[in-house]
């Protein structure tokens, strides 16, 4: 079970994890054991609502597939328990970033006292460059 908020809910039923050979280094280990993860989980069947489905579809992410299927797979580590939960908490964190309600941003003007600070602090520059020209003598 896999919590995403108070209300919502992932059954153990709904979440596909396998258990495949990793890749990279690791010596004679990596050629005898299936510690890496391969989790999936299809957002269409799934009992999530209709709201956080949209989202994740809307998405563009590439561990989302075209037919809707998030997949992860997890071998940072070495044990496949550990892979599990890191997999685990990365559906979790990619359900969770959808559900966020971004605040609409308010455009804001410069206040008269920062545009005045602006155009003093242009002035006092152009001065400083006006004083180390050439100085004539006649």
């Amino acid at each position: 079970m896999l919590q995403i908020s108070s209300q919502v809910i992932i059954p153990d039923g709904e979440i596909e994890i396998y258990a495949i050979r990793a890749q990279g280094a690791g010596g004679q280990n990596v050629n005898k054991v299936s510690s890496a993860i391969h989790l999936r989980f299809d957002i269409n069947a799934s009992s999530l609502p209709d709201f956080y489905k949209e989202k994740l579809l809307a998405l563009n992410d590439q561990r989302i597939s075209k037919e809707g299927v998030i997949v992860i797979k997890a071998q940072q580590y070495r044990t496949q328990e550990k892979n599990k939960e890191d997999a685990c908490s990365r559906l979790q964190d990619l359900i969770k970033s959808v559900g966020l309600v971004h605040k609409k941003r308010k455009a804001t003007k410069p206040t008269k006292g920062s545009k005045l600070k602006r155009l003093d602090g242009k002035s006092r520059q152009g001065q400083l460059k006006a004083l180390r020209g050439k100085i004539n003598f006649q």
